[in-house]
């Protein structure tokens, strides 16, 4: 009987997953400066704002003028931005688990830097079906894309701190507008003239810069090798048990609840921020000039980026349960304050008040991952949590709509615009106590043990595709890889800290 000969196996591309598995004694610690470099990039979308007034002035320049695009539609390229960030978390999620995060990062840096350029095109040619289009739909899927890569991967390099591991990741996400506001005010002056408010020359420059940026995380990314455990750990000899698949996932309770909880959390949260510099200018009249109240808004940044490390790291320590309970319960006090410290004439508590609130919005964001992976398990935690993010699209769009509405409604009805958020506050108070009682229902999701079979044949094909990893040397070496994110960081932070200076004098 003749021999059939089977084709060669053809060997991993550059972008596979196999080619990113960690060469044996690899420092993990080298792993979250390319997590931070893609949400860095992608947080820029918290700064959409600096280019609503320019983009409204593309005809009169420094005036709107006949023929110019209206603030409410050009509003509606960051809320389509947000729901395409769940929709292809959900719709990819699966795909990245196979595929792995360098793979991942790659496509979402094409997306996100490639919708830049498409936006700039719509805002050379004066087409906002364009700018929907770029900034919109590819920038969206590049921000989903870029999102849960950097978190599923983190989470199985830091399986003894997936809190900590999450938020490392996701300040960034924070970070990353406090570092996109100044540059695209920086930009956009040194490219204004005449004929020109420089916003196409700015998107143009960001979606380089930030494609640049993000390759440097997606090819310095790596994924732990079958049966690797962080330093010092004991191996367990208890039977493993099988992470559960989004399909699975989805039809329980738990998962819906944890759905409900992120939905709340979100939508109290970014209608504020989304509101956040007229709201002060409003409650404090004559007293919060604008450029106070942008410092005021780089300040609830700084906030949201350090609650996303400190809180996601707090739940490592006291449970997730327990911190989002801190999150619903702190939340719905603060926020049914607020309209006091407005009636005080007490900047500085309402100050303290958000910036305590969007805290917790951070780590809200932050600790979710985590949250997800003592439910169902760490295998398949980036396609469930992509799943998941789908309340983020609806809040996104929720959020910012029920507090214009509802202020709209107020001064429709004769009140004052300083009490114009009472009812918005006491509405997202109620909210988060929903999403306390969503909280506390939440149960662990059963999973069950593996097979001694199914055990033998996971560890045989994740072996057989770590065979094909090579052994390299890493470089550049974890300072540099770290001075890479923070120096852009840093700079962030000191602007902002600066620019905030006047709420306090």
């Amino acid at each position: 009987m003749t021999a059939v000969l089977e084709p060669p196996s053809r060997p991993p591309g550059f972008l596979d997953r196999a080619r990113t598995v960690a060469p044996p004694g690899f420092n993990r610690w080298l792993v979250p400066p390319a997590a931070l470099a893609i949400h860095l990039c992608i947080g820029e979308v918290y700064a959409f704002s600096v280019f609503k007034l320019p983009l409204t002035q593309l005809v009169g320049i420094d005036h709107a003028a006949p023929g110019d695009w209206t603030q409410p539609s050009v509003a509606w390229v960051f809320s389509i931005a947000i729901v395409f960030l769940g929709l292809s978390a959900a719709l990819f999620g699966s795909w990245l688990e196979r595929a792995g995060p360098r793979k991942a990062m790659f496509a979402s840096a094409a997306c996100f830097g490639g919708g830049f350029l498409v936006s700039a095109a719509g805002v050379w040619l004066h087409q906002i079906g364009l700018l929907y289009l770029g900034y919109g739909v590819l920038g969206g899927i590049g921000l989903g894309l870029g999102y849960i890569s950097p978190v599923s991967t983190l989470i199985k390099w830091f399986p003894d701190r997936p809190g900590m591991a999450t938020g490392l990741a996701i300040m960034g996400f924070g970070g990353g507008a406090m570092v996109a506001s100044p540059l695209s005010n920086f930009l956009m002056h040194t490219y204004r003239s005449p004929s020109s408010t420089g916003v196409a020359e700015s998107f143009a420059t960001l979606g380089a810069l930030y494609f640049a940026f993000m390759m440097f995380g997606a090819l310095t990314v790596r994924v732990p090798a079958a049966g690797w455990t962080p330093p010092g750990a004991v191996r367990k000899s208890a039977p493993r048990t099988a992470s559960v698949t989004p399909a699975d996932a989805i039809r329980t309770p738990q998962f819906w609840l944890l759905w409900a909880v992120l939905l709340l959390n979100v939508t109290a949260g970014i209608g504020v921020l989304e509101q956040a510099s007229p709201m002060i200018q409003e409650m404090f009249p004559g007293r919060v000039s604008a450029g106070a109240a942008a410092g005021f808004v780089g300040l609830l940044s700084l906030f949201n980026m350090a609650g996303r490390f400190l809180w996601s790291s707090t739940s490592d320590a006291i449970g997730r349960k327990p911190t989002y309970a801190i999150f619903f319960a702190l939340g719905a006090v603060l926020y049914a304050l607020t309209p006091t410290t407005g009636h005080l004439g007490n900047v500085v508590l309402f100050i303290a008040c958000y910036a305590v609130i969007l805290s917790m919005y951070g780590g809200g964001f932050a600790t979710i991952p985590a949250y997800l992976r003592d439910q169902f398990g760490t295998g398949q935690v980036g396609a469930i949590h992509g799943r998941l993010l789908t309340a983020w699209s609806l809040a996104g769009v929720a959020g910012p709509l029920l507090v214009n509405y509802i202020r709209e409604a107020q001064i429709a009805d004769g009140v004052p615009k300083a009490e114009a958020y009472t009812v918005v506050m006491y509405l997202m108070a109620g909210l988060l106590i929903v999403g306390f009682v969503c909280n506390i229902l939440v149960r662990r999701a059963v999973r069950v043990p593996q097979t001694a079979s199914e055990v033998a044949a996971a560890d045989a094909a994740a072996a057989e595709a770590d065979a094909h990893a090579p052994v390299v040397a890493e470089w550049p070496t974890v300072g540099f890889r770290w001075a890479c994110v923070a120096v852009p960081l840093a700079w962030g932070v000191s602007m902002t800290v600066v620019s905030s200076l006047p709420l306090f004098r």
